[in-house]
């Protein structure tokens, strides 16, 4: 074992000690909406060798100006299940405070309806509403009872007072519901008229289970963001291991959250910031992260900006070296083939192949997922398999995201 992949271990088994020994710093033990029959659990007392793991997250991003005196229900899968939940909401990108005069959370029946009894309402320090300014976050109070994994939870916000640019994530791949007035603590479908097909302020969802489980965040772009999967069937690759990792017995990653941003860059802003200047907010401050699943760099390489191979190793090392100081491991992709593809051309394909040499052969990343050799053809690796394509020659179909899921070593998700 290497002295860095030594020293992270220490790092997360005297974490544990730690919290087997102090225990949660809040005094109440909080929870979640009803599980999955959605019927009210009964509060659980919080274990002291428990913490709070991210089960849900997406992206923060610059989105349009958002109407003022708005409802919206949105509605997201969580990954790994337990008690005390919280969701965070950002206001990351906004240049002006946001107030949110109320907020819900419940589980889904059905398009917008609730099931009966499970919408429960949330708090802010005590509060009903809380203001966010602009360029900040706020977790909510936890919330009493359980939280099933793999659950259709519905957050529902009323938001006052909104101007200028918004925060929240484009591309949800999950059909949301907006309306005028105040509607959040509605279970019933009737006022939510206004389909929308992004999240907004809502960034992550976090809940308390033991301090062995652990999450993974998957940081990429729009085929990690899951363009090409279908719509409001999750199944994005991201959510085909969600689904492998609670079906695992054995293992302590269980949560997943994306944090995929559709036309995002390694290394310059754009869509989305870079992910070295989102590394911090998207990732590593998420609660209960054990690993970052790295699997970027195609919109860097087809962009035909003059990025070069050692421009692209410079900034996979930098992600590493940050994500190894916090203690967690690694997992680095290989770029997948794009031939075919309008930005195709052999200068690009060069990088890709150079890339790709490194992330297989380096020794920089603590384990690696090979997407390039899984999803490429056997008659012209330059291209994407025809039956995994998505019809654009660069993102995958439902079938290519499963099989990018079940090439991942789930052992190699806690491999330091």
């Amino acid at each position: 074992m290497s002295g860095a992949r030594f020293r992270r271990r220490a790092v997360g088994v005297l974490s544990v000690l730690l919290l087997a020994v102090c225990g949660p710093l809040t005094a109440a033990a909080a929870a979640q909406p009803g599980a999955s029959s959605g019927t009210p659990s009964t509060p659980v007392a919080a274990s002291r060798a428990q913490h709070s793991v991210v089960t849900w997250g997406a992206s923060a991003d610059r989105q349009g100006a958002g109407p003022a005196d708005r409802s919206y229900r949105l509605i997201v899968r969580t990954s790994v299940g337990g008690t005390n939940m919280r969701i965070r909401l950002s206001n990351a990108f906004g240049e002006h405070p946001v107030t949110f005069a109320s907020a819900y959370a419940g589980l889904r029946k059905q398009g917008a309806e609730l099931v009966h009894g499970s919408n429960r309402r949330l708090s802010f320090g005590g509060a009903a509403s809380v203001t966010v300014p602009a360029g900040e976050t706020v977790l909510s109070d936890p919330l009493t009872g359980n939280l099933a994994a793999q659950s259709d939870l519905v957050i529902s916000l009323y938001v006052t007072g909104a101007q200028g640019p918004t925060t929240g994530h484009g591309m949800a791949m999950q059909t949301n519901y907006a309306t005028a007035g105040d509607h959040a603590a509605e279970e019933g479908a009737a006022d939510w008229t206004d389909p929308m097909g992004s999240w907004y302020w809502l960034d992550a969802v976090d809940v308390e289970t033991s301090a062995a489980v652990g999450s993974v965040v998957t940081l990429g772009d729009s085929i990690t963001d899951g363009w090409a999967s279908t719509t409001d069937q999750n199944r994005r690759w991201p959510d085909y291991l969600s689904r492998r990792l609670q079906a695992a017995s054995g293992l302590t990653v269980k949560g997943v959250a994306n944090e995929g941003i559709s036309g995002n860059k390694v290394l310059a802003d754009g869509a989305g910031q870079a992910a070295l200047n989102r590394l911090r907010r998207d990732v590593l401050s998420q609660p209960g992260v054990r690993t970052v699943f790295l699997f970027e760099g195609i919109n860097d390489i087809k962009a035909r900006s003059g990025v070069t191979v050692d421009d692209m190793i410079a900034g996979y090392r930098q992600i590493i070296d940050r994500a190894h100081a916090a203690g967690k491991c690694v997992v680095g992709a290989t770029v997948m083939p794009f031939k075919g593809w309008s930005e195709y051309d052999a200068a690009s394909e060069a990088v890709r192949q150079g890339v790709n040499d490194w992330i297989r052969n380096s020794g920089a990343l603590d384990a690696v997922t090979d997407f390039d050799r899984i999803t490429r053809s056997p008659y012209d690796p330059r291209l994407i398999l025809p039956f995994f394509d998505g019809g654009d020659h660069l993102h995958p179909n439902d079938k290519g995201m499963q099989a990018m899921a079940d090439a991942v070593d789930l052992k190699s998700l806690a491999s330091c």
